[in-house]
Formats: C-alpha cells, sequence, structure tokens
C-alpha cells in the first residue's frame, strides 16, 4: 500500500461513484504517451487507471475522497501516487500528461473556493506543461438525455456525485465553445453515455442509420434515466439536421495527441474502433468473447471492412411511415433471400443497405449452434416489431394485427410459409402464428438482455400512449358491461315473468287436482264408473247368468 498525500480540500467520509468506460481506456491507451510524468485528476474507474498505468511509471492521481484515495492506495500500491485533496490546493511541478476525463466539476471540497468551470481550467492550465497532452471531459447542459430527462434538475446528481447546483455562464455548451475556451488547439470527440465516443467533425456528417448514429442511439438507449420521449427518435432528428455531434451527454477534447481512431464503441466487454475511408469504414475488435447463458460476442465475426451505407431498419422505417407496402414487401422478400442459416444473429438495425445489396455490420453475436433460416428471420422481425411499435412509429397495418400476426405477416413476405390456422380445442389454444415466432421472439429477448436495452423504466410520451390505450380500452369495455347489464335486465324480467306464469299454472293444477279428487271420491262417481264399465260390456245375457249363478251360491 502507497502512503496518501493529503493537500488542501480533501474530503472525508466521502466516496465518489465511478463506472467501468472500456471504450474510454481504449482511446486512453492510444492517446498516452509512454514514460511521461502523468497527472490523473478526479475520480476515474480502476480500468481507466490501468490503461494509464500500462504506458508510464511515474502516475499521480488527484481525488478529493480521502476514502478513495486510501482504496487506490491498496489497489495499486507503490506503482501510483495517491493524493487526497482538491485542484486548488494542488500545488506541484507541470505535469507532460494530464488526464480529466471525468471532467471538472468534481475537483473541488466542501472547503474549496467558489470556483467557476474557467477558474478550474485555468488552474489546470497551471500544472500543465507547455508541451503537455490533457485530456479533458466536459458534461454537455445541451445534451439530448438531459433535456428529456423527467427529473427535476435538482434530482439528477445523487449524494455520491456532489457538484454545485447553480448555473455557470462560463461553461461551454457547444463544440466551439470548447474549442474557444481551451487555451491548446484540440481534437474534441463526442461522448454518448460513455459507451461510444465518435470525433466531432465526423458525427457532424453523419446521417440517419450510418455507422455512428447507430452507436450513439445504442449508447444512449442503453443510459437508465427516466425520459419524457424515446432517444432514438431525438437521434435521429438531430443526425438529419447534422446536429449529432451537438447532442452527446459530453464531450472529450484532447490536446497534443497523435492519431486516433474515428469511433471507439463499447460492444459487450469488447472494444470496436473504425475508421472513416472512401468506400466505408475500417473496424477492428479487441476483446475475448463474452459468453452468456444463450449468447455470446464473438469478435471474429465483425467484419474488417464495413461499407457506406443504412441500416436496413432506418428503411423499413421509413416505408412504413410512407405507407409504401410493396417496397416494405420487395425489401422484405430481398432480405428473406439474403439470410442464411448462421450462427450469427441477425438485427436489421446493424444490416447495412446499399440500395442493391446487404452486409452485416459491426453487431458480434453469435448462438452456440447454427440457427435456421426462418428462425433467424423470426427475431429479427420479432425486434423490428418491439422497436416500430414500441416507438408508437406510424405504420400501413391495421391496429388489431400486432404481435405475433403481424410478425408472421413479415415473415411471409420474406418467403417463410405461414402456418396453417388450426381450430381451437379449448379456450387456451394458442394460434400457429404463435408457435411459428415463438423461438424468434426467445433469440430477440435474448439480445435485448445482452445490449442491455430491456429496461423498466418507460419514457413519459410511451406511458401517456399506453394510458390512451388503456382509456380507450376501458371506454370500450364500459360499453360492453352496458350491453350485458341491459341484457341481463331483458333477461332477469322475462325469467320473472315467466316464473309468474309457472305460479299460476302451479295454483291452477293445485285447484283442478283437488276437485278431481273431491270428485273421484263422490257416489255419483262411482255409479257413473259402474255404468260406463257396464256400457263396455258386448253381452249382456252371459253376464247376466254368470251373475245369477254367483248370487245363488251365496
Amino acid at each position: 500500500m502507497s502512503e496518501v498525500q493529503v493537500v488542501r480540500g480533501e474530503m472525508q467520509p466521502w466516496t465518489d461513484h465511478t463506472t467501468p468506460r472500456p471504450a474510454l481506456a481504449a482511446l486512453l491507451t492510444d492517446v498516452v504517451p509512454a514514460n511521461r510524468r502523468t497527472l490523473i485528476l478526479g475520480p476515474h474507474a480502476p480500468q481507466l487507471i490501468e490503461s494509464v498505468l500500462a504506458h508510464s511509471a511515474d502516475v499521480t492521481i488527484l481525488v478529493r475522497s480521502v476514502a478513495d484515495a486510501q482504496q487506490l492506495g491498496e489497489d495499486f500500491g507503490p506503482c501510483l501516487q495517491v493524493i487526497a485533496g482538491a485542484l486548488d490546493g494542488l500545488q506541484t511541478e507541470p505535469y507532460d500528461v494530464i488526464i480529466a476525463s471525468d471532467g471538472l466539476d468534481r475537483v473541488l471540497g466542501y472547503d474549496s473556493a467558489d470556483l467557476s468551470w474557467t477558474a478550474r481550467l485555468t488552474a489546470l492550465a497551471a500544472l500543465a506543461a507547455p508541451d503537455a497532452v490533457v485530456v479533458l471531459g466536459l458534461e454537455n447542459e445541451f445534451s439530448l438525455l438531459n433535456l428529456l430527462d423527467s427529473r427535476p434538475a435538482d434530482e439528477r446528481h445523487g449524494d455520491d456525485e456532489w457538484r454545485p447546483l447553480h448555473d455557470d455562464p462560463t461553461r461551454p455548451v457547444s463544440v466551439d465553445q470548447l474549442k474557444s475556451a481551451l487555451p491548446w488547439a484540440s481534437e474534441v470527440y463526442a461522448d454518448f453515455g460513455s459507451r461510444t465516443f465518435v470525433r466531432a467533425d465526423v458525427a457532424a456528417t453523419a446521417r440517419p442509420g450510418e455507422l455512428p448514429t447507430r452507436l450513439a442511439g445504442a449508447a444512449l438507449e442503453s443510459v437508465d434515466v427516466p425520459l419524457l420521449s424515446p432517444a432514438a427518435e431525438g437521434v435521429d432528428t438531430a443526425a438529419r439536421a447534422g446536429l449529432l455531434a451537438s447532442i452527446p451527454t459530453g464531450w472529450l477534447a484532447i490536446t497534443g495527441a497523435g492519431v486516433t481512431h474515428d469511433v471507439y464503441a463499447q460492444s459487450a466487454q469488447a472494444v470496436l474502433t473504425a475508421d472513416q475511408n472512401l468506400t466505408g469504414w475500417d473496424t477492428t475488435v479487441t476483446g475475448d468473447p463474452n459468453p452468456t447463458t444463450t449468447l455470446a460476442f464473438d469478435p471474429s465475426v465483425v467484419p474488417s471492412a464495413i461499407p457506406a451505407g443504412v441500416s436496413v431498419e432506418s428503411v423499413l422505417f421509413r416505408l412504413a411511415s410512407a405507407e409504401d407496402v410493396p417496397g416494405f414487401r420487395k425489401l422484405a422478400a430481398d432480405l428473406g433471400e439474403w439470410v442464411t442459416t448462421s450462427r450469427i444473429i441477425v438485427r436489421w438495425d446493424d444490416v447495412i443497405y446499399d440500395g442493391d445489396s446487404f452486409a452485416y455490420g459491426v453487431s458480434g453475436w453469435v448462438a452456440e449452434d447454427p440457427i435456421e433460416k426462418e428462425n433467424l428471420l423470426a427475431a429479427a422481425w420479432a425486434r423490428f416489431h418491439d422497436r416500430l411499435i414500441g416507438q408508437h412509429r406510424r405504420h400501413p397495418w391495421p391496429p388489431w394485427m400486432l404481435g405475433d400476426d403481424l410478425v408472421s405477416a413479415w415473415l411471409g413476405m420474406s418467403g417463410v410459409e405461414a402456418p396453417e390456422p388450426t381450430q381451437a380445442t379449448s379456450p387456451d389454444t394458442l394460434p400457429a402464428t404463435t408457435e411459428q415466432v415463438a423461438r424468434g421472439k426467445e433469440l430477440a429477448a435474448a439480445l435485448d438482455v445482452v445490449l442491455e436495452t430491456s429496461t423498466t423504466t418507460v419514457d413519459v410520451r410511451t406511458t401517456l400512449a399506453e394510458a390512451e390505450e388503456a382509456k380507450q380500452e376501458l371506454f370500450e369495455l364500459k360499453g360492453h358491461v352496458y350491453g350485458l347489464e341491459r341484457t341481463l335486465g331483458f333477461r332477469n324480467k322475462a325469467m320473472k315473468t315467466r316464473e309468474n306464469r309457472i305460479r299460476e299454472l302451479r295454483g291452477q293444477l293445485q285447484r283442478l287436482t283437488t276437485a278431481h279428487e273431491r270428485i273421484r271420491g263422490s257416489r255419483t262417481y262411482a255409479v257413473s264408473r259402474v255404468i260406463f264399465h257396464a256400457a263396455q260390456v258386448r253381452k249382456p245375457k252371459v253376464v247376466a247368468r254368470k251373475l245369477a249363478r254367483r248370487i245363488r251360491q251365496r
């Protein structure tokens, strides 16, 4: 354990929350020069510190939390010099490399002066050598997630991320303002949820469905923030306006470094780097396969060269919104011919379409065994259904044609024969379409889990839409209940009328039975019976002789 040095402005007891950022660690690996005197400013995850230590033996880290400083001293030992205190309390010789990727928000303590962002930058610049490499992060107050965040401003940071909750007019809020505020010429990266870093000039030229836009949207979808509306729609709109570099969660300014890649993105525990060329993108994936219970990320299946083009999903969204069913059907048929039995999980949001052909994107998720073509198509269409219907996008299909029926219809467009409808043998019998898409839905659900896009947080717009649907359904159910109640009322009246009629008939029957019994017990009835039987005799003389014989015998 290395000894912790304490300077003015330390905070105790305290701890600053940090999270692993593999994409940023890969970026720092390319940026940090070897064997230079390095300062890490502010709280950083151990993974980032390790990436810096791999290049330099003289590394110092300044954190305001004494507890964090002690923990870092125990974890890294003598190879890392740890200082606990605030930025304005550090007085030392200039550093050749300064890494402040967490920004300048968590570098002051309770006892520090109320320094503005510009004043903190001045204090940081005083610690940098004239030719220093500086990596500085900045949170974007104009970020898409910040604009769509449904929480009030005072609830967006927890106690473990203490920072002054007041406006700072000196803080830059755009790429141009950040470059103007820095005393050095710098290259700026757009930081999307700490999972994807795209060079600002590349992001400014990206359009909907292209690789930077797809990676940025996927990164923002994985951030667990309660939103007013889905982030995907805002990302596409910003890209269409050429403002993708203006809406990330933050920026990363790099000064004095060499050549870096255009894109750094986290895929599972691997890191994707991409560089734009005349025909598309040159990609490299570093990292080991990441097996899960169902799917695994295999870097070897990611193509080293990806053509330029937009995703199939963006084209399908466009055709569905325009109600171009023939165009949608033709594209679905072409996709059905292109997909073959494979281990690679097909997803339309990462299949590239250039107008003539299709190509796999950067998604390297594979199954353990090869999957039949029909199941791959079912998984792709099931995922597309969730994204189309879940985002409440316009489409030409009837509102009651949802779920398995709609997915089965798309499968039919792709050349997969629809199952024959079977007669239900019980109320619990599932339709044939459910069995057809069951395997595909399992694969789509497993893919959502590993992509970390399945979250319990629902945006307000979706909640309001679902509430309106529930209100409409409640209105229809109320009408149905009213009709049933009215029918039951009519039937109740009919039952009462029938019951009264039965009672009347039963009283009449009792009276008739009593009269009948009284008549049967009378002498008149007995005489009538004798007369009746006598009238039935056909030979009265024979009967008379028999009666006379019996009378004589007696």
